[in-house]
C-alpha cells in the first residue's frame, strides 16, 4: 500500500534504521543520506519517508511529500555549497531505477554533461 513501509524496501530499511547509511539530513517527511556508489563528488539520495515505488507514483499520491524531496534537494546543494547541481528521479527500471522507493539524486561538484548517460 502507498505510504506504508514495506518489508522489502531497502530505503524503508534505512528509514526504520535497520540499515545504516552515511544520513546527512534528516526532516519530518524526509532522510538524506550519501550514495554508496558516487557518481560524482557530491551524490546524495533525498527520499520520502513514506514508502511510493517511484517519483511517478510520489507526485500523484502525495504532492505535498514530492514538494519536502525537491526542497530537501536544495538544501542539500546548501549544504554541499554546490553552484551547479544535478537533481535525477529514475523512474522503472529502463531508466536506471533499482530501488522500488521513490528517490531523488543530487549530483554536484564536477562537470555533468548533457545528455546524461
Amino acid at each position: 500500500m502507498a505510504g506504508e513501509p514495506q518489508d522489502d524496501c531497502l530505503f524503508c530499511k534505512i528509514v526504520a534504521g535497520s540499515i545504516p547509511a552515511t544520513i546527512v539530513r534528516e526532516t519530518e517527511t524526509t532522510v538524506a543520506f550519501r550514495d554508496i556508489n558516487p557518481q560524482a563528488p557530491t551524490h546524495v539520495l533525498v527520499i520520502p519517508k513514506a514508502h511510493h515505488k517511484d517519483a511517478a507514483a510520489l507526485a500523484t499520491a502525495a504532492p505535498e511529500l514530492a514538494a519536502d524531496v525537491l526542497r530537501e534537494t536544495q538544501a542539500i546543494a546548501d549544504e554541499e555549497k554546490l553552484d551547479s547541481y544535478r537533481v535525477v528521479f529514475n523512474t522503472g527500471s529502463g531508466a536506471g531505477q533499482t530501488v522500488w522507493h521513490a528517490h531523488a539524486h543530487v549530483l554536484g561538484g564536477r562537470g555533468l554533461q548533457w545528455p546524461p548517460g
